[in-house]
């Protein structure tokens, strides 16, 4: 995504005003990360003369810049947090950090700096990109909408300034400017932005509209029936910015303790000092007691216990296509224990595709032949099934005729002229006189408009071929089979019905199964398409529960439910309607490929490669790199225990006391480094 300031647009249809991109903010216009890249270079330039023996001046200064520009900020906010009688683990990184400059170990102490600036310049960056995706989501709303006055006579308004009871004009390819119901003209909107549907819908008179969704071929009238600020598209921003600001603040597990440990370690040090000079050590014994004690109590150790292993599993997955955004995301991923999935574009692919071809006997067509008519008729056609067809006739090699006389009729279909011949494709309930009563889906206004999987084995994606003498049995057949049926009609007889779906992502079921073994319970699904489609989906996935038909605001209210019975719940979606969803859940995964904008930016994983079966694999490792944080967190424990207790009841020499802190520092980090491997990607699900 780019992260330009220039406004851009994007292409949209004729007719229409373009819609202006997200604005995104550069990462360098953040201070935080221009503190942390600072920082950074500062410390690789000081490394090679340090570890060379180069002038101490010159390593020296540059130490001293890192230590500046990766500390001043944390250190403030740690300064903030003590006068609020609160004291965070930033201002003690510094503290520690400055102790081990002052006995010379300045390498550490730099490092510690740049790992804590690096982590709060990602956070801000995660942060200003939600922003912008929130702010660029106002864009899908436009700016202006054709107002019906009482005389007919049209003038041009500002959205925002639509009143309940207003009428607008929407043409062809126009995005509608407010929620309303349709009181004039038919047409197929594409909402799949509200309600992930993979098609769009017939509209016509009495239905309803929603903000921000594309129209179709045909002009509509709509009366206004919302308020702009109360429309869905504008609840939608709201419920995002609320989950994010409501979210439980996100914490590493060394955090959730550093008040104890931070507070312990600062009495403790006052104490070593304090309490030999009472029973009269000197000074400087003491002094040095007290110094060696810091650093062998100082959380170098324990930190790296922690971000190792979380940023190896980050770029694990990334290698795998799996973006985790912060090394907080992929400690959440492992503590997920219930699971959401969105449908169209999640557990489908959400993209229609041909999957059967049935001429009817005595027409003198084979499969081959209807397909091409159907092809060189629906090729002038924008429509999502029109693609359909015509995508499958090049796959299988066919010339396609010219068509003549071409009319898309919303609701009803196309019509053109191929080879002197007059084909109609369309809705079998328009087209076929015997059909209407024979559909399974109720929706007598268009092309059925909720395909979903086939039935058919994945290899037969274009054509099952199986000649039936009733066009309306087999339009009944290819629904039931969970396919939308394409009647083909050529001088006004029908010749054939094609079957069109959303197929079913290959690893789907396999990638429930595995989720069902990770969190002790199957996923449930959450979708804005209708029951029976959803219903068909999710039991050839081995989903029971499902919740259909819904709005964004209601897949939000599902997951704080959820929440709020003490379960983590992980979400996975694709479109703006899941953004909400995305936001208020433990943890949102969204699917790379197809995912909208806001959906990509809110979500906190995203699966670049668009493989469902990666979000599996992604939990397991999450899980493994949070073993290996408990096995970190044991060995620095430890050696902190040892060393400490040398310290109070001995005398543990300071050189002797760096080693041991430094070795269980490599230690821990080394360990760590373990899911670096590719053996350590947990083998995704497969059917």
């Amino acid at each position: 995504m780019s992260s330009s300031l220039d406004q851009r647009t994007a292409p949209a249809p004729e007719g229409s005003r373009p819609t202006p991109l997200p604005r995104r903010t550069r990462a360098y216009a953040l201070p935080e990360v221009r503190w942390a890249l600072a920082a950074l270079g500062l410390f690789l330039l000081a490394l090679p003369p340090y570890l060379l023996g180069g002038p101490a001046w010159l390593w020296g200064a540059l130490f001293a810049g890192a230590y500046a520009t990766g500390g001043w900020e944390p250190g403030r906010e740690g300064l903030k947090a003590l006068r609020e009688r609160t004291l965070d683990v930033d201002l003690l990184m510094v503290v520690a950090a400055l102790g081990a400059a002052a006995i010379g170990q300045v390498l550490d102490g730099a490092l510690l700096i740049v790992i804590f600036a690096t982590s709060g310049a990602l956070e801000a960056v995660a942060t200003a990109r939600t922003a912008d995706s929130v702010r660029g989501l106002l864009d899908l709303a436009p700016a202006t909408a054709t107002r019906l006055l009482a005389d007919g006579a049209e003038e041009t308004v500002d959205a925002g300034l639509l009143a309940v009871g207003d009428t607008v004009l929407v043409r062809p390819g126009e995005r509608i400017g407010a929620d309303g119901e349709v009181v004039g003209g038919a047409s197929e909107v594409d909402q799949a932005t509200i309600t992930g549907e993979p098609l769009p819908v017939a509209k016509e008179t009495g239905d309803e509209v929603f903000a921000g969704t594309v129209n179709g071929t045909g002009a509509l009238r709509v009366r206004v029936g919302r308020e702009p600020s109360d429309s869905v598209i504008a609840r939608i921003v709201r419920m995002v910015e609320e989950a994010s600001r409501t979210k439980a603040p996100t914490q590493l597990f060394i955090e959730k303790v550093e008040q104890r440990y931070s507070v312990s370690m600062v009495l403790a040090t006052l104490a070593v000092f304090a309490v030999p000079l009472t029973f009269g050590d000197d000074l400087t014994s003491a002094l040095l007691r007290a110094m060696t004690f810091m650093i062998v109590a100082s959380p170098c150790a324990v930190v790296l216990s922690t971000m190792p292993p979380l940023l190896s599993a980050i770029a694990n997955a990334g290698r795998h296509g799996v973006l985790a955004k912060s090394a907080v995301v992929m400690e959440r991923l492992g503590q997920v224990d219930a699971v959401a999935l969105d449908k169209t574009g999640t557990l489908t692919e959400g993209t229609p595709r041909l999957t059967d071809v049935r001429p009817l006997p005595g027409t003198g067509l084979d499969a081959d032949a209807l397909l091409r008519l159907a092809a060189s008729a629906e090729h002038p056609s924008e429509h999502p099934l029109a693609r359909a067809v015509v995508d499958a006739a090049r796959e299988r090699g066919l010339a396609l005729a010219p068509a003549d006389a071409f009319a898309a009729t919303p609701g009803r279909g196309v019509t053109a002229t191929v080879e002197g011949r007059r084909i109609e494709l369309g809705s079998p309930a328009r087209l076929l006189p015997d059909a209407h009563h024979a559909r399974v889906h109720p929706h007598p206004d268009t092309r059925p408009t909720h395909p979903d999987t086939h039935a058919a084995h994945p290899e037969t994606d274009h054509a099952r071929v199986q000649p039936e003498n009733d066009p309306a049995s087999l339009v009944r057949e290819l629904e039931e089979a969970g396919s939308t049926a394409v009647a083909v009609l050529r001088d006004g007889e029908p010749v054939g019905v094609l079957g069109v779906a959303d197929r079913l992502r290959p690893d789907a079921a396999a990638t429930v199964a595995a989720l069902t073994r990770l969190t002790g319970r199957a996923p449930v699904l959450l979708t804005g398409d209708n029951e029976r489609a959803a219903r068909r989906v999710a039991g050839r996935v081995g989903i029971t529960d499902v919740r259909a038909g819904l709005l964004p605001e209601e897949k939000v209210a599902a997951v704080r439910a959820w929440e709020a019975e003490g379960r983590r719940v992980l979400v996975v979606g694709d479109g703006v309607n899941d953004a909400p969803a995305l936001a208020a859940a433990h943890c949102g995964v969204a699917m790379g490929r197809a995912g909208s904008d806001l959906a990509l930016e809110t979500a906190d994983a995203v699966v670049v490669r668009d493989e469902l079966a990666a979000v599996p694999a992604v939990v397991a490792l999450s899980r493994a790199a949070h073993r290996l944080v408990v096995q970190n967190l044991v060995i620095a424990g430890a050696f902190i225990a040892v060393l400490v207790a040398w310290d109070l009841f001995g005398t543990l020499p300071l050189p002797l006391g760096v080693a041991g802190h430094e070795g269980s520092t490599v230690l821990v980090g080394l360990n760590g480094l373990r899911l670096l491997r590719s053996a350590a990607w947990p083998r995704p699900a497969r059917s």
